[in-house]
């Protein structure tokens, strides 16, 4: 095993581990010259390509933006990648993190990306001022999807390969078809509602939760619906979402200060590789798309 530096760039103490993904360790860390505390994402150096230089990369493109994570280094520590970031934390009893993260979902697409992997770990939310504040985070697989210079977008593909995590993923992902903004929609929307829960009618064979889960999803039947029904190309309407969204927060049976809480962990010990569209398409109320249930991909 590599040895972990002490320090990157002679002015950041590394701590403790606060978490890992698929190919950085985040450790928690203190710039001693100011005092200030930072998270340090680390990769060892395998090869040319790094998911690290790519995040650092997009972060520098969406840099200024609200619920982005600011980057204040990047570059080789020993025989790893160090990427040094905001400090951020779980997030827990804010207000309209549904239209939070909306809003900035918006604005990355806004820079012509589509993040590719909403989650509830790759939310948080900031410390001290911004503590009511939700962020997005880790851009690992963060991709074009119109093009900067030409301004056109990119072209209907299939036969990709998942992107994201299966559990959140759109079903266009699990499909092999080529994603866009709707697919980010459509894993915030699953990412709510897992939040609310704990679950996903995809996830569980507890006849209990699986029930309270099903509730919600219709609840968000009409989110879903819009969502699932945008062409490949197609501008989402965020205002008519953001409609939509505040007109759930009144019909949800919970306080809006719980409606919101990050603060409870509900690991997934036993997610299934690809979800039980089935469940989910027994989840809905009767609509429009009752022919083809909405965890089908009918886009084009």
């Amino acid at each position: 095993m590599k040895k972990v530096p002490t320090r990157v760039d002679g002015r950041f103490r590394l701590g403790d581990v606060l978490g890992s993904g698929a190919y950085a360790v985040v450790y928690h860390a203190q710039n001693f010259l100011k005092d200030d505390l930072v998270a340090i994402n680390l990769e060892p150096i395998i090869n040319f390509c790094s998911s690290l230089q790519h995040e650092y990369n997009i972060l520098q493109r969406l840099a200024g933006g609200v619920g982005i994570p600011r980057t204040f280094w990047f570059g080789r520590e020993s025989t790893y990648h160090a990427l040094v970031l905001d400090l951020l934390g779980p997030l827990c009893n804010v207000v309209n993190l549904g239209d939070q993260l909306l809003s900035h979902l918006e604005y990355i697409h806004s820079h012509n990306f589509v993040h590719g992997d909403i989650k509830s770990q790759n939310i948080l939310i900031g410390l001290n001022d911004l503590r009511h504040t939700a962020f997005i985070i880790d851009f690992g697989v963060t991709k074009e999807y119109c093009s900067t210079s030409t301004r056109t977008h990119v072209p209907f593909h299939q036969g990709q390969n998942l992107t994201g995590t299966p559990v959140f993923t759109s079903i266009n992902s699990h499909l092999g078809v080529e994603t866009g903004r709707h697919d980010d929609i459509e894993s915030l929307i699953y990412t709510l509602i897992y939040l609310l829960r704990g679950s996903l009618p995809w996830l569980t064979d507890d006849h209990e939760r699986l029930s309270s889960s099903a509730m919600l999803e219709r609840k968000f039947a009409s989110l879903l619906i819009y969502t699932c029904s945008l062409a490949f190309s197609q501008d989402p309407d965020y205002d008519y979402l953001r409609s939509l969204l505040h007109d759930l927060h009144a019909t949800l049976p919970v306080p809006a200060s719980y409606l919101l809480d990050f603060s409870k962990s509900y690991p997934i010990t036993h997610a299934p590789a690809f979800p039980d569209y089935h469940r989910v398409a027994e989840a809905m109320p009767s609509s429009p798309l009752k022919a083809t249930p909405l965890r089908k991909s009918t886009r084009v």
